[in-house]
């Protein structure tokens, strides 16, 4: 979300088992109710959301995503009362602009909710990405997630926050072809600044791919972006 070497995706069918496909979300009614009240107490009352919920966090997350006209913002300071828009430093053109980057997804902000960059340096290279039917529908979302091989050994996390922003002043990310395949990225920007409508706590082990995040040589990385700047996510050598 406009850091790391890149948020831009490639989706080849079949997909590779480093696409990560998002765990399904709970779909009873009890469940679906409990998020919706949750969320809609929380933006009554702005602030802090009082999960009480048992289901996990990113599963309320997700839901709220997919069903409701906001974006999810992961960051690792629980203070911001109104977000600016800044310039990242990203190898794609639209993750490369002066904006307020959020996401349509719950797993995808997470990740960088809890990755503690502020003791651990390290570079991202990261992907929310869906495939496109001819019906213009698209697929639950599959993610790719790697940080610096030292930040990984480092166990470089800690709690962060998910912020919860009103869609209004986004625009989301083109859909792309890739290899024959259109694909639509959970990647949205805002020119303007953004106020939050509410916000929820979260820990590393809220996370549901944890024990996925890969790690990567950043100076062997670099090399093969800049290669190959259409190899994402750089694995091996000449990766298409």
């Amino acid at each position: 979300m406009g850091d790391g070497f890149a948020t831009v995706p490639v989706m080849i069918a079949p997909l590779p088992d480093y696409w990560l496909p998002r765990p399904p979300i709970p779909t009873d009614s009890t469940s679906l109710a409990a998020f919706d009240q949750l969320f809609e107490d929380a933006v009554q009352q702005g602030g802090e959301i009082n999960y009480r919920l048992a289901a996990p966090r990113w599963q309320f997350a997700c839901y709220i995503a997919d069903t409701r006209p906001v974006l999810l913002h992961g960051s690792g300071d629980a203070q911001i009362k109104r977000f600016e828009p800044r310039q990242p430093n990203d190898t794609t053109e639209f993750g490369n602009q002066l904006a307020v980057y959020a996401a349509s997804d719950g797993v995808w902000p997470l990740y960088y909710a809890i990755l503690d960059r502020g003791r651990h340096p390290m570079s991202m290279i990261n992907a929310s990405v869906r495939a496109v039917d001819d019906d213009g529908s698209s697929s639950l979302p599959h993610y790719y997630f790697s940080i610096s091989a030292p930040a990984l050994a480092a166990r470089a996390f800690r709690p962060g926050t998910l912020y919860f922003l009103p869609r209004t002043t986004f625009r989301q990310q083109p859909d792309t072809q890739f290899h024959g395949q259109l694909v639509r990225v959970d990647h949205w920007a805002s020119p303007e600044a953004v106020v939050p409508l509410c916000q929820l706590t979260v820990t590393p082990d809220d996370f549901p791919h944890l024990g996925q995040i890969r790690g990567h040589d950043d100076a062997t990385t670099l090399a093969r972006a800049r290669a190959n700047p259409d190899g994402f996510p750089w694995i091996e050598a000449g990766n298409p």
